[in-house]
C-alpha cells in the first residue's frame, strides 16, 4: 500500500473557509507581513456573499453606532470590540477603496451603488491574489491528523499540512449547499472546544395553515404590520416590519428580526404567539367607528375592504381566528384586526435559515479569538456563538471578526 504523503509545512498562516470572515483575516494578515494561504471547499470563494448579494446586496447599516451594537443581544459586548476595530464606516471606506461606492437607504440600510456583490467579490479577490494570498479551492477541511497538521479532502485525494497558525472561517449550519454545513462541529468538539448546538436564525416559521389558506395565500405579503409579542421576562414589545404568508406559516424581514426570541420561547414553552396589527394605520377606537358602518346589504368582505382596507390574505387570517358568530360582532372584528393572534409552532429547518445561531462559544476563546484548548488556532464569522438579525449586521460583524483574527493570528506568528 502507498504511503500518505509527508504534511506540507507552511512557515505562515492558513486560513481554511473563503467566506468575508475568512478574506477579511487573509487581507490582513498578509498586510502585516503573514505568508498566507487560503483553503475553500467549493471551487470558489465567497458563493453565499454573492447569494446574498443576489437581491441587493446590503453591505451595513447607517444607524448610530450604539443602536447598531444593541443588535447583537446578549453579544453585544463582545462583538463591540469587533466593531470598534472595523465598524460600519471602516466597512463602507474599505469598500470605496476596491472602487465600489455605497449609499444609505430609505431604511438607512447601506447597498453598493449598483446593488451587486459580485463586483465587490471579484475585485477584492483580484486584489488578494496581487498582494500573494494563495488560493486552494476544493479543499474540504477534515480536521486534524494525531501530529496535529490540518488534513484536507481534495479531487486528488487527501492532503494535509503543518502550518504556523490557522484560521478557521467555517461558517455556520445555515444555506449548507454553499458550503455552510457545520460538519465542523464534531471535530471541533473532539478537541474539547465548547460549541453550542447550531440552530436556524433569522428564519421562517410554522403555524400550520389548512391545505386551503395555503393554496390561496402563500406568498401574500402581509403589509403593513405591526408585531407585538413578550419577551423572555414577560414584557409586552412590538416592532413594524413587512412578513409574508408561506405554505407552512411566515416568514419575511419582521419575523426574522424577532427570529432569537420567538425561537426561544417555542423551545422553552413548545409554541409562541405573535399577535399581528394588520391595520397599523388606524387606532383601535377609529377602526371601530368605520366598522360599525351600516354594510348596506354589503358583504362582510365587502364591508371589511371599504371601511378598514382589509382583504385576501389579511381577511383570510381574520376568518381563521373568528367563528360565524364573532365575525358578524364588529367591536370583536375591530379588536382582532388591531391584534390577531398567530401561533407559531416550529422555526424553518436550518437549511433554509439565512443565518444560524449557536457554534463556537466565546468563552472557548480568548479576546483575539484564539481557542483555548488549540493555541495558534483562531476563529471568526459565523461559525461563532453570535446573532444578529438582516440588515447588514450579519455581514459587518463577519467582517470584523475575520479582521481580528486575522490580525490576532498575524501577531501570534510574529512572536513565535
Amino acid at each position: 500500500m502507498q504511503e500518505a504523503p509527508s504534511p506540507v509545512r507552511l512557515p505562515g498562516l492558513a486560513i481554511v473557509g473563503g467566506g468575508p470572515a475568512g478574506l477579511m483575516a487573509a487581507e490582513v494578515a498578509r498586510a502585516a507581513g503573514c505568508e498566507v494561504e487560503l483553503f475553500e471547499a467549493k471551487g470558489s470563494v465567497g458563493r453565499k456573499f454573492l447569494i446574498a448579494g443576489k437581491g441587493g446586496l446590503n453591505l451595513t447599516h447607517a444607524e448610530p453606532l450604539p443602536d447598531f451594537i444593541g443588535r447583537y443581544g446578549a453579544r453585544a459586548d463582545a462583538v463591540v470590540a469587533w466593531l470598534h476595530g472595523f465598524g460600519p464606516e471602516a466597512l463602507r471606506d474599505w469598500a470605496r477603496g476596491l472602487g465600489v461606492d455605497t449609499y444609505v437607504g430609505s431604511s438607512r440600510r447601506v447597498f453598493p451603488l449598483d446593488r451587486k456583490a459580485a463586483p465587490l467579490l471579484r475585485g477584492w479577490v483580484r486584489r488578494l491574489k496581487e498582494q500573494g494570498v494563495r488560493f486552494h479551492v476544493q479543499h474540504r477541511w477534515l480536521g486534524w491528523d494525531e501530529a496535529g497538521a490540518l488534513r484536507f479532502a481534495t479531487p486528488a485525494g487527501e492532503r494535509s499540512l503543518h502550518a504556523g497558525a490557522t484560521v478557521l472561517a467555517l461558517g455556520g449550519g445555515s444555506w449548507p449547499q454553499l458550503g455552510s454545513d457545520g460538519a465542523w462541529v464534531p471535530v471541533l468538539r473532539e478537541r474539547g472546544v465548547d460549541v453550542a448546538p447550531l440552530v436556524p436564525g433569522n428564519c421562517g416559521f410554522d403555524i400550520g395553515w389548512s391545505a386551503h389558506f395555503a393554496e390561496r395565500h402563500a406568498g401574500a405579503p402581509l403589509k403593513p404590520g405591526v408585531a407585538h409579542w413578550r419577551d423572555a421576562e414577560g414584557r409586552e414589545q412590538a416592532l413594524q416590519g413587512e412578513c409574508v404568508a408561506t405554505a407552512t406559516g411566515i416568514e419575511g424581514s419582521l419575523v426574522y428580526a424577532l427570529s432569537v426570541p420567538l425561537r426561544e420561547a417555542i423551545a422553552h414553552d413548545g409554541q409562541a404567539t405573535l399577535w399581528l396589527d394588520l391595520v397599523p394605520g388606524r387606532d383601535l377606537d377609529r377602526l371601530r367607528r368605520d366598522l360599525a358602518r351600516p354594510r348596506n346589504g354589503r358583504s362582510l368582505s365587502e364591508h371589511l375592504r371599504r371601511h378598514a382596507g382589509v382583504g385576501g390574505v389579511k381577511a383570510a387570517l381574520l376568518r381563521g381566528v373568528l367563528d360565524a358568530a364573532a365575525l358578524a360582532d364588529m367591536v370583536r372584528v375591530a379588536a382582532t384586526l388591531k391584534r390577531l393572534p398567530l401561533v407559531l409552532r416550529r422555526p424553518r429547518p436550518i437549511e433554509e435559515a439565512i443565518s444560524s445561531g449557536g457554534g463556537v462559544r466565546l468563552e472557548a476563546m480568548d479576546t483575539d479569538l484564539m481557542l483555548s484548548t488549540v493555541p495558534g488556532v483562531f476563529c471568526a464569522g459565523e461559525m461563532l456563538d453570535w446573532e444578529a438579525p438582516t440588515g447588514g449586521y450579519l455581514l459587518t460583524a463577519c467582517f470584523a471578526s475575520g479582521r481580528r483574527a486575522g490580525l490576532a493570528a498575524a501577531r501570534w506568528l510574529q512572536r513565535r
